[in-house]
């Protein structure tokens, strides 16, 4: 395996030494390696992979240094465009070194929303004209491999990639996370509580461990899982919900939301706010990380998101940390004119045996589109 401290130190020697990106579960021991040993502005965690993007070319325009840019291959999505009409060297040409966590590697068993995007990155990269090489456990020679990479970035005025697998680089001691006094709640404990006062709601969850616990959740209660769980496509649940409840007027619509990812599409919320769709509760679930790939803060803790959703158009704001105001809050909810912003204080962390949906996400879809329908 790679020793993270091994990789940081070499790509400081090629002059690397501005990291952003969006935290990955591949890239887990790398990821706590540069949050622990990269200081101050040095490393940005940011909202999406195109915002990483744009602040590594920022960097450059300023230092005349690439920055590197890490993501899981999902966010090569957000990244593409400031990738090709920024960086790329018919543009801008500006050097970076993108590391890229490989989910959905072929004939790898992985979950189902990544397994198209493992079998096409490669050929996306081969697309956008993007150089790369390709790590794993095995590699021996990766300070070579990404010497030769960041050569041929500065010559050619372009940004390169390096592929890692799962298992790449070694454990990385994981830092205790700091208690939030603020928060008394589990997100399970929340959740369960939740879905008690929504019975009849439509329920769009977001993407992680929060749809993991309400497909668990359904099953605990003997209730078909009927809500829509997003398994990918990270901050577009809120989106999602806000078009269900403008085509369905008569139901009450619910967002599960965390913190990264109503962040990630934070423009989404001013979408919302425009068209007010009146049935809409949308629950940010704040635990203030990135939990599930190795606790990373969000921005979350410093956001006043009373002020930021009554600025951008919703209706009205309730605040929770704790079973009886979450009961209350819910109530107000349930009468009050939309949309309505529940934040939920939440501690991190979750059920060592927490399990993953059964169900394929086609088999979601029609259950969740018959569960639309009825009146």
């Amino acid at each position: 395996m790679i020793s993270p401290q091994e990789f940081l130190d070499c790509l400081s020697r090629l002059g690397i030494n501005f990291f952003a990106g969006v935290p990955d579960s591949l890239l887990q021991e790398l990821c706590l390696a540069i949050t622990d040993r990269i200081e101050g502005n040095s490393h940005i965690i940011c909202a999406n992979e195109g915002n990483a993007v744009a602040m590594a070319a920022g960097h450059y325009l300023a230092t005349g240094n690439p920055g590197a840019v890490y993501m899981q291959n999902s966010g090569l999505g957000n990244a593409l465009n400031p990738l090709l009409s920024l960086a790329d060297k018919e543009v801008y040409g500006i050097p970076m070194l993108l590391i890229i966590g490989w989910r959905g590697e072929p004939e790898k068993p992985d979950e189902p929303q990544h397994i198209k995007q493992g079998r096409v990155q490669n050929s996306l990269l081969v697309a956008a004209e993007i150089p790369y090489r390709i790590i794993d456990s095995s590699t021996t020679d990766a300070a070579e491999i990404v010497e030769n990479l960041m050569k041929l970035s500065v010559e050619k005025h372009n940004p390169v990639a390096l592929i890692v697998r799962k298992g790449a680089f070694a454990q990385y001691p994981k830092p205790k996370a700091t208690p939030n006094p603020e928060a008394l709640l589990g997100r399970e404990e929340a959740l369960e509580v939740i879905l008690d006062a929504i019975s009849t709601a439509i329920v769009v969850s977001t993407t992680g461990k929060t749809s993991r616990e309400v497909f668990e959740l359904r099953g605990k209660k003997g209730q078909p899982c009927r809500d829509f769980l997003t398994v990918g496509s990270m901050g577009h649940s809120s989106s999602l919900a806000a078009a269900i409840a403008m085509a369905k007027p008569k139901r009450r619509v619910v967002c599960l939301d965390g913190d990264g990812a109503m962040l990630m599409h934070l423009g989404a919320l001013a979408v919302i706010g425009n068209h007010k769709p009146a049935n809409l509760i949308h629950i940010l679930l704040n635990n203030h990380c990135h939990e599930s790939v190795g606790g990373q803060p969000t921005p979350s803790q410093q956001i006043d998101f009373s002020l930021l959703s009554k600025s951008l158009g919703y209706l009205h704001y309730y605040l929770a940390g704790e079973i009886n105001s979450l009961q209350e809050a819910l109530v107000n909810c349930r009468t009050a004119k939309g949309p309505v912003l529940l934040e939920v204080i939440i501690k991190p962390g979750s059920r060592k045996d927490l399990g993953r949906p059964t169900k394929s996400p086609a088999e979601n879809k029609h259950l969740f589109m018959d569960f639309c329908t009825e009146e």
